[in-house]
């Protein structure tokens, strides 16, 4: 089976909520640290949108220190830390100031899990391992320190393994903690495979 890491153009298509949707079932690679690869499947995602979305940092042009990776090209990390506990890795995607990106809130896990039981302090495979925006990557060792990494390079990556997930078999939902957002909260884009247990909520 080849291995295919997803190139730019992937990342630069124009709808988040297809990009999130095609998403699941690709396969977030990580090298940090002392260079081990760890891996999971995708396994739930939330598109947001940098215009007319409220629920995304960036909604309508909002430009901090924080949100400016997201003007980006896509193809980049945007990591940011929540409640100044949770490292939340997201994926940049459309073309330069749109401002778009995929947050990904689960895997499960494949290559080196070991290593994820490790730095999780974990003494099993369970989805409490990987299920949850921040608890996936503690165990892929992914902090704020690489936010803006490229990732069509060798530290932070997504591959095409032609897992077995159909976009049809996708749940969709409304996004989790943006009752902020108001009437943009009850946008059903939160996807996850119907039948996987590495979920965060159900």
């Amino acid at each position: 089976m080849t291995n295919k890491k997803l190139s730019q153009s992937f990342y630069q298509q124009d709808d988040v909520v297809s990009v999130a949707r095609q998403l699941v079932g690709k396969v977030l690679c990580t090298q940090v640290d002392d260079g081990t690869l760890t891996s999971g499947i995708i396994t739930e995602t939330e598109a947001y949108c940098g215009r007319d979305d409220k629920a995304c940092h960036a909604n309508d042009g909002t430009r901090t220190d924080r949100t400016e990776i997201m003007y980006h090209t896509g193809g980049v990390a945007y990591v940011y830390l929540c409640y100044g506990i949770h490292h939340l890795f997201n994926v940049v995607t459309n073309v330069e100031d749109k401002a778009d990106a995929v947050l990904i809130r689960a895997i499960e896990p494949l290559d080196g899990q070991d290593v994820m039981q490790q730095r999780r302090k974990s003494q099993k495979i369970s989805p409490a391992l990987t299920a949850g925006p921040g608890r996936l990557t503690q165990a892929l060792g992914i902090t704020t320190h690489f936010d803006a990494t490229d990732l069509t390079g060798n530290t932070i990556w997504i591959e095409d393994r032609n897992m077995p997930y159909s976009e049809k078999g996708l749940v969709s939902t409304p996004r989790i903690g943006v009752d902020y957002a108001g009437e943009h909260a009850k946008r059903p884009w939160r996807f996850y495979p119907q039948d996987s247990k590495w979920v965060s909520k159900k």
